[in-house]
């Protein structure tokens, strides 16, 4: 049998890291990207420390282009919470440790390691718009100007309105489409200079949640300290249509929403432009997939389990899900090259993406719940905490705790032991 061939559908953060991951281990892919280039939508993003262990286990190259993107912040780090509607005063700290949780632009970079994949492994302005599972086991993709290709797994990497999801799960499913979550932001970066001067250096050369009633803010540095990433969340009870990702907005939206603020916070608003984009939060927690794996087709990352942006972990949980799907393929890869298995590849292959839902599903559905709990804390709506300063650090520690805490190579190795005990039961 000849090895496995892997088609990732979506140039994201989430696919550009699977194709790096196959890439390091020898499997062969090849990335489709329905836009002329690879693109990341929104502003600043973080990497919390679980994922900063797995950029490293999918090569330390990845992970070394991530440390020279990445801005860092001095000493040892904290997330910090102040209070954003009364007094501007530090209520809680969490300690994340020396140079952890580093941020930058998204674009910046996706740029850096989509650099790292060969040209020929990439193509773009190819929509998928269906996918037929062949006699053979294989997976034929459409695109949309009528092209087709093949190949034996199809990974849906393309996002949080994932075709490959409705694919998979039927058009006219619920759990095909994301909800809103009746949340929306606005989304700036600010010259860092400005910033400082409004704000102080103490303000903008760490990172700051400011809490209040029905909305708070979030900042940190990126782009190597000259700007200040800033995230406004705030309750909207109005309907949201699906189709649409962002709609207009003003920056006396944003005053308004924040008036009787802190100083502090109606500082970091009148930052802002006049003119600004309102960005909906949708997520996968209402309607929820029963399996990220069907036969030689996957999820992952936004496209699997979709999440708000409040714990900064969306992300990270994609580069996780990239890095056992790489383990899980190459252990499969192995496997065909090793020995004429009766089952065929195509079994094999459906063997590995069994093991990585197994491995994978509980803890990635975990996260969009878990991060709708995070802006209830945040904005003073979980009626059992409130604003009890030592009952919100103490949950919202154990919040963060699950997500960092998670042991990366324990992950990997019981990965490839599900795949094997697969193999074995069937041989």
């Amino acid at each position: 049998m000849t090895s496995i061939q892997v088609a990732i559908v979506g140039g994201g953060i989430t696919g550009v890291i699977l194709a790096l991951a196959l890439e390091k281990r020898g499997v062969s892919y090849k990335l489709y990207e329905r836009t002329p280039g690879f693109t990341e939508i929104g502003a600043g993003i973080g990497f919390s420390p679980n994922a900063e262990r797995a950029l490293n286990v999918v090569d330390p190259m990845v992970y070394k282009i991530y440390k020279k993107v990445a801005s860092s912040c001095p000493d040892v780090d904290y997330f910090q919470w102040v209070d954003g509607h009364r007094t501007d005063d530090i209520i809680a700290k969490l300690r994340i440790g020396v140079d952890a949780f580093q941020g930058g632009r998204r674009s910046d970079f996706l740029e850096a390691w989509s650099e790292r994949i060969p040209i020929a492994k990439a193509e773009f302005k190819k929509e998928v718009v269906s996918l037929r599972q062949k006699a053979d086991g294989r997976v034929e993709l459409i695109f949309e100007d009528g092209t087709l290709d093949d190949a034996d797994i199809v990974i849906g990497c393309d996002g949080i309105r994932s075709q490959v999801r409705q694919f998979v799960l039927g058009k006219e499913n619920p759990a095909a489409y994301p909800r809103y979550t009746n949340k929306f932001c606005f989304r700036a970066l600010l010259p860092m200079r400005e910033a400082e001067e409004a704000l102080g250096s103490h303000r903008t050369t760490r990172r700051f949640m400011y809490n209040g009633p029905g909305a708070h803010v979030i900042t940190y540095p990126v782009a190597e300290d000259t700007l200040l990433n800033a995230l406004f969340v705030i309750t909207d009870p109005n309907p949201w249509p699906l189709e649409r990702h962002t709609t207009s907005g003003t920056k006396q939206e944003a005053i308004d929403a924040y008036a009787g603020w802190s100083p502090m916070v109606r500082s970091i608003v009148s930052l802002l432009p006049e003119q600004l984009n309102k960005w909906a939060i949708f997520d996968m927690y209402d309607h929820p997939a029963p399996r990220y794996n069907f036969g030689a087709i996957a999820l992952a990352g936004d496209a699997a389990h979709a999440s708000g942006p409040h714990l900064g972990s969306g992300a990270g949980f994609g580069v996780e899900d990239a890095l056992v799907l790489a383990t899980v393929l190459k252990a499969a890869d192995d496997e065909i090259e090793s020995r004429q298995w009766s089952g065929g590849k195509a079994q094999i292959c459906c063997d590995a993406l069994d093991a990585y839902n197994e491995c994978r599903y509980s803890r990635d559905q975990w996260l969009p719940g878990a991060t709708r709990e995070a802006v209830e804390l945040f904005q003073w709506s979980n009626k059992e905490v409130g604003q009890n300063h030592e009952k919100f650090l103490k949950r919202v520690g154990e919040l963060y705790s699950e997500i960092w805490n998670n042991d990366i190579n324990k992950m990997v190795e019981e990965a490839v032991n599900k795949f094997k005990r697969r193999v074995v039961e069937r041989s």
